[in-house]
């Protein structure tokens, strides 16, 4: 592809990108907020046996989502400027709906033939059994509807969605939890009920109502969005494999008990790290196909937001490693669950590769490529599994943690190996330099505290640690500059 230059277009997108990363930051934060306060909520609320279910639910609902949903939604995100360009939205969303019922009606009638291997593979109760199935449609119509205000670049509208979604899910949880004595169940019904308001909300805001028609299909529309999202689901049920799959094995291999232990060693990481990290992905990436679209080269934008990745994710995911046992009891009110601390750096740094791969995966998403992605990332996810069942018995949940952080690590290696010509990431060199230049002195003070700071709580260090590495970074950065002067 030939690139055509055009500085004007690119200064103002990426200004829009950190605009929209200010718009989306509140969606984002309460979301990690909302994680925060959800673990010791439910740890609390529920015995070991009914998180481990609850946990076992999660991982049907994400399955079954990922194989009938999420991918019609991110295909909605990538074609709809393309549509929008051509003034044929109408046609378009009518195929997405099209699609997304369809999907719908095959999951339930697949559900129904193949029941029995589903029973045998997630072990649940017929009742969670059913209680999943019937959750997907809100959150299949949640998925396209917010990747459609993504499209629209509508950041405020979503993330006033995204806050009232965790915050309604909580409370009403809470509720069934208190009042009806449902056990995990609640945590289920509480999502149905809150997801499905927001979905009314979602229709409000993002207007579709108003340019969605009903029309004839054309294949010419059906083509391109199977071509780009099957792959896609493909790729996601891989990453489900990595990140999910374990808490299976472990139920296969032990019981509830130990599979909670492994959801709660997500809980207090995935969900925490990811809608941080996720900050300027979610603003960035609309903004970068409009970019590819009107062939500017995206290659520099993406690598510059790679290094701001980098340079907010890398501290964070290394003290609380180094600080996993306080980590786990901040957010672990149930003292049978403190095991899990034993994850948290393991996961904490398996997120981090996993988050990364937004950035050096996106070549394939622009080239329509995601088959690519697909196959590196089913490669990792074999070899997790096998890791999985190979470490469980000899290390436990040890082994649970080397096997994710071994397979996040190895897709997010793949997808800087394998590239697409023309749109390979560039890597990030001054800013690492300057990463590692204030990690040095920050590993200082840390060794300080650890010998002379036993007074001080594990969070106030924490808190000491990240803030000196601000400064020091900051500080360099200043001197770099006035050096380049």
């Amino acid at each position: 592809m030939e690139y055509i230059e055009n500085k004007e277009l690119e200064e103002k997108e990426v200004k829009g990108i950190f605009t929209d990363m200010l718009k989306y930051a509140p969606s984002k934060l309460c979301g990690m907020f909302g994680n925060m306060i959800a673990v010791p909520i439910y740890t609390s609320l529920f015995s070991q046996e009914q998180y481990g279910l609850y946990t076992i639910s999660i991982a049907m609902l994400s399955f079954l989502c990922i194989i009938f949903s999420d991918w019609v939604g991110l295909s909605g995100l990538r074609f709809f400027r393309k549509h929008q360009i051509v003034d044929d939205l109408p046609k378009y969303l009518s195929t997405l709906v099209t699609i997304l019922t369809i999907n719908i009606v095959l999951m339930f009638t697949i559900a129904f033939i193949f029941r029995n291997s589903l029973y045998s593979l997630f072990e649940i109760p017929f009742k969670y059994f059913l209680a999943v199935l019937f959750l997907i449609i809100p959150v299949a119509i949640r998925a396209l509807l917010s990747q459609l205000l993504r499209a629209q670049l509508k950041s405020i509208s979503y993330t006033v969605a995204t806050i009232l979604n965790q915050f309604a899910t909580i409370f009403m949880a809470v509720c069934f939890a208190k009042c009806f004595n449902m056990g995990a169940a609640s945590i289920l019904l509480g999502m149905g009920v809150s997801i499905s308001l927001i979905d009314i909300l979602l229709l409000y805001q993002s207007e579709i109502l108003k340019v969605f028609k009903f029309q004839k299909i054309e294949w010419r529309f059906i083509l391109p969005i199977i071509k780009y999202g099957i792959p896609l689901a493909a790729t996601s049920l891989s990453a489900w494999i990595i990140t999910k799959s374990n808490t299976l094995i472990m139920k296969s291999i032990s019981d509830f008990s130990q599979t909670a232990l492994v959801g709660v060693g997500y809980s207090i990481t995935l969900p925490i790290l990811m809608p941080l990290f996720a900050m300027i992905t979610v603003a960035a990436i609309p903004r970068i196909i409009n970019l590819y679209e009107g062939k500017v080269d995206v290659r520099p934008i993406i690598t510059k937001f790679l290094g701001y990745y980098i340079l907010v994710a890398l501290p964070l995911v290394t003290v609380m490693s180094l600080y996993s046992i306080d980590v786990a009891h901040v957010f672990i009110k149930n003292p049978k669950m403190y095991e899990a601390s034993q994850l948290v750096p393991f996961f904490s740094y398996g997120v981090f590769f996993l988050a990364m791969t937004d950035y050096t995966t996106l070549q394939y998403h622009l080239a329509n490529k995601t088959h690519i992605e697909f196959i590196i990332k089913l490669i990792s996810g074999i070899i997790g599994v096998g890791l999985t069942f190979a470490l469980i018995p000899k290390f436990g949940l040890i082994g649970v943690g080397i096997a994710t952080f071994s397979a996040n690590f190895l897709y997010c290696l793949l997808s800087m190996i394998i590239i697409i010509p023309n749109l390979n990431v560039y890597f990030p060199g001054t800013m690492i330099l300057r990463i590692i230049t204030a990690l040095i002195p920050t590993s200082g003070v840390w060794y300080a505290l650890k010998i002379y700071g036993t007074s001080i709580t594990g969070v106030t260090q924490i808190a000491i640690l990240l803030v000196t590495f601000y400064l020091i970074y900051f500080t360099a950065c200043r001197k770099f500059i006035n050096l380049a002067k």
